[in-house]
């Protein structure tokens, strides 16, 4: 007694394609068409999804796609390599959140997230006064024996960890400053409405960065996963330095915006 043949091995035979081929998409042999295919299945398949939401179980999923379950497992880890999904080990594959474009601008984390109409936050992770040394001191302009606060700050934007921030701020410019003071507070709006100082001006830098065990912790990433690490040092008007700030923003929820203008009039290429 012969056994049915599967609708893939009767779909094969009709095609041509050995059984466990991919069938459905139109697309004959060529790989690359189908793989453009499949992604832009998935993509359809997610744009409605919310952040957070879970993806079909990948063996539905292949069969609702009429593909083999390792096309579908090789277009879903494109889409993690483009940080468009998430995998959860033991838990499965999910919508990532849509990443925040960082302008390059002297405008706080707090401002910057309001303007994205997200809700910024911060929880001081701990916070402690300490003498400046010979490196804090010079970036600051202060003696290495001058007392500086140092507050360390997960950064949060709608309850989720973006970034870890260490905070450095000459003791004499901000007394009786807390790391309580900061909690779920913005230190410029701190500075201005207690200690009448305003940020006027601020140098940064940004350079890649993979985050160590204790910075995912506190991110709630893996360890050695892809991040910004921002440097940034602030002046008010009378040209004091007010802080140096080293932060580290997660890879997968930030991208850098920089707007850029013609600097002469002259020759272009």
């Amino acid at each position: 007694m012969s056994a049915e043949p599967t609708s893939t091995a009767r779909e094969g035979a009709r095609t041509g394609a050995p059984e466990g081929a991919d069938v459905g998409l139109g697309l004959g042999s060529a790989r690359v068409g189908k793989a453009e295919v499949i992604r832009q299945r998935l993509e359809d398949l997610i744009a409605p999804m919310s952040p957070g939401e879970p993806l079909p179980a990948e063996r539905d999923l292949a069969a609702e796609l009429g593909v083999a379950r390792m096309t579908l497992r090789r277009a879903v880890e494109a889409l993690v390599a483009d940080h468009r999904l998430i995998r959860r080990p033991g838990a499965g594959t999910f919508v990532a959140p849509a990443r925040v474009d960082q302008q390059l601008s002297a405008t706080s984390f707090s401002t910057d997230m309001r303007s994205r109409g997200m809700t910024p936050g911060a929880h001081t992770v701990w916070a402690r006064e300490q003498p400046a040394g010979m490196m804090l001191g010079s970036v600051l302009g202060i003696e290495p024996t001058a007392t500086l606060v140092h507050v360390r700050r997960v950064r949060t934007a709608d309850g989720e960890p973006m970034a870890l921030e260490d905070l450095h701020v000459p003791g004499d410019l901000v007394p009786g400053l807390t790391g309580a003071d900061l909690e779920d507070s913005s230190f410029y709006q701190l500075l201005e409405s207690r200690y009448g100082l305003t940020i006027t001006a601020a140098t940064q830098t940004i350079e890649p960065h993979l985050t160590t065990a204790e910075e995912s912790e506190q991110l709630a990433t893996d360890p050695g996963s892809l991040a910004f690490l921002f440097e940034r040092t602030s002046r008010v008007a009378d040209g004091r330095v007010t802080e140096f700030v080293r932060s580290v923003y997660r890879g997968d929820r930030y991208r850098i915006l920089v707007d850029i203008f013609p600097t002469s009039t002259g020759e272009r290429r």
